[in-house]
């Protein structure tokens, strides 16, 4: 059931125009994946996440495999209809949580020893143990185990990390591969650190293994904004032309619109959820921080011309009211609204594409964030 098609390309980027075929539903790319970790997007419903217009999701093997447990998912066939969504899902391997939630784990040949963060019980997951969840989970994309590293990282640990990536990324592809039968995709993550010459030998190494589509992780981890354009950009080039890209963790609406222009399709970040949760919404112009006193006596919606429930229902005065009251409806009202930006944003961004107007969509951007 899965396939990836292009169906247009910018004249003047690397910019490009998909579809994703899964076994539950299509994704029209470049594609923005809201972050569902414990199998809920923080404060809002399945049903205001199709309204937003929101076409895939991310779950989390970590999270979920501690709590609830695969054998109470089990018993619904997957997460699909343990959390009330039908469209698809992607999970991630787990290793990132692992990296940054636990301070004790330990890296070895057989997969990473750690410590739950929820009771201090001893797990190991292994290439093969992420796969076993993650089928457990029944994701329509899968993603290899990795090893992520912190930032700044040295030559020594980057290529020792991206070693132990390709070995479990084989093991993974060899659990994988004995359940296949075309209902699910697993795509494999390149590592190397800041080194271009380390992230085109993950890369090369990682297409041998003929994947279903490939990530690049070890983005987004502190790094400065320049520095990370660099390194996508110099390790996209490298990657699958015809097969699906994503960019792990990643980002600001102007980190979005710089990644596919380099030839990103996909992408996630927790920014629209917790950014809400902390009175910061998204809009054309730049952010706002809704507890600014300027917003008192506000009687405007958060953006002007915006379709979203929460700008046709609400005024900027009453969401800050919200806030400072720390009511729960504010975490959802801005919830709501930020979800809705980066959707709407990746649509008219595809819809440029499409045109052939990226450009002067990208021109546009940076206009309104200049006023």
């Amino acid at each position: 059931m899965f396939g990836f098609d292009i169906l247009a390309k910018s004249k003047k980027s690397n910019a490009r125009a998909g579809v994703l075929r899964t076994a539950h539903g299509t994704v029209e790319t470049p594609v923005f994946m809201p972050v569902g970790t414990l199998g809920s997007v923080k404060s809002v419903t399945p049903e205001e996440l199709r309204t937003a217009g929101v076409q895939i999701v991310l779950g989390n093997t970590y999270h979920l495999y501690l709590r609830p447990g695969c054998e109470v998912i089990a018993r619904f066939d997957g997460l699909h209809r343990f959390m009330h969504w039908d469209n698809p899902i992607l999970t991630d391997s787990g290793g990132f949580q692992v990296f940054s939630l636990t301070k004790l784990a330990k890296i070895s040949e057989q997969g990473v020893t750690f410590r739950s963060h929820i009771d201090g019980s001893e797990h190991l997951l292994s290439p093969e143990k992420a796969i076993e969840i993650q089928t457990c989970l029944n994701a329509d994309i899968m993603m290899c185990l990795d090893q992520c590293i912190p930032y700044p990282a040295d030559r020594e640990q980057s290529h020792s990390a991206l070693e132990i990536t390709t070995r479990w990324a084989r093991r993974c592809r060899q659990a994988w591969q004995p359940s296949q039968n075309d209902s699910n995709a697993l795509f494999g993550i390149v590592q190397g650190g800041m080194f271009a010459d380390l992230r085109q030998q993950s890369a090369e190494q990682l297409r041998a293994l003929d994947f279903s589509g490939y990530a690049i992780g070890g983005l987004s981890v502190g790094e400065p904004v320049q520095l990370m354009m660099e390194t996508a950009a110099e390790t996209l080039p490298h990657l699958p032309p015809e097969k699906p890209r994503y960019i792990m963790g990643v980002g600001t609406p102007a980190n979005l619109i710089e990644l596919v222009a380099l030839g990103t399709d996909m992408f996630d970040c927790v920014l629209p959820t917790r950014n809400a949760r902390n009175g910061q919404l998204f809009t054309p112009g730049g952010t706002i921080n809704i507890s600014n006193s300027r917003f008192r006596h506000d009687t405007e919606p958060p953006v002007a011309n915006c379709s979203c429930y929460t700008c046709r229902n609400y005024s900027r005065a009453y969401l800050r009211h919200l806030y400072l009251a720390r009511e729960l409806l504010a975490y959802r009202l801005n919830t709501i609204h930020n979800i809705h930006f980066f959707i709407s944003f990746m649509k008219a961004m595809r819809a440029a594409i499409v045109a052939d107007k990226f450009d002067h969509f990208r021109q546009e951007f940076y206009r309104k964030l200049d006023n």
